[in-house]
């Protein structure tokens, strides 16, 4: 993954201070174990929300370095998905990467057009027929709408993951592609790559 045109130092130093946190909190929680009168579930369900935050805002970063090696258009990608998620229109879109995708997907609607904000949008619009599958981008373009993916075979146990999470994971199982998902019930983003599933900071 190229990763040339990011500058991790401000994240690293941010981090840095966010697991200082986590560690002061652990710390802590060890040494009043003892005492029978402290509840450790507040301060465990804060450290796990800490966590889950720093996931969140670690995915965010990592996506745009990921994506910029492989499309101009990664800032309009994060305009279109945080008009969607606020909308809770559910979303699947395909970023080619260096592994040719033709055979891994069921191919829909041929679009052949420059990827913009309200191509994007309009397309996953609730009711537009082309807003159940996937968009498969290349570069620059918007290649074809409401392709269809393979679904991944692997039990996932820990959560509920829909037909969207569930095609994400399959694809990126087997390509070094990038898919980004809207969840439709709750508006949440994430992105999958390498067949696992980041959440993304919506904030």
């Amino acid at each position: 993954m190229n990763n040339a045109n990011c500058d991790f130092s401000p994240m690293k130093q941010q981090f840095s201070i966010k697991i200082n946190e986590i560690i002061n909190g652990l710390q802590h929680s060890l040494e009043v174990l003892g005492n029978e009168n402290y509840c450790l579930l507040g301060n465990l369900e804060s450290i796990k929300e800490k966590f889950i935050k720093m996931e969140s805002v670690a995915s965010s970063f990592y996506l745009n370095c990921y994506l910029s090696a492989y499309t101009d258009k990664f800032e309009d990608l994060s305009t279109s998905v945080q008009w969607l998620s606020k909308r809770h229109y559910g979303a699947l879109i395909v970023v080619e990467r260096c592994d040719p995708l033709d055979s891994l997907i069921q191919k829909g609607t041929p679009i052949k057009a420059i990827l913009t904000p309200s191509l994007l949008e309009t397309i996953f619009f609730l009711g537009n027929p082309l807003h159940d599958g996937a968009v498969l981008i290349r570069g620059n373009q918007i290649i074809s709408a409401a392709n269809v993916l393979p679904l991944t075979t692997k039990v996932i146990s820990e959560r509920k993951l829909g037909t969207r999470h569930r095609a994400a994971l399959g694809l990126t199982e087997q390509s070094d592609a990038l898919v980004l998902v809207v969840s439709e019930e709750t508006g949440k983003i994430s992105f999958a790559i390498n067949g696992k599933l980041y959440p993304i900071n919506t904030a």
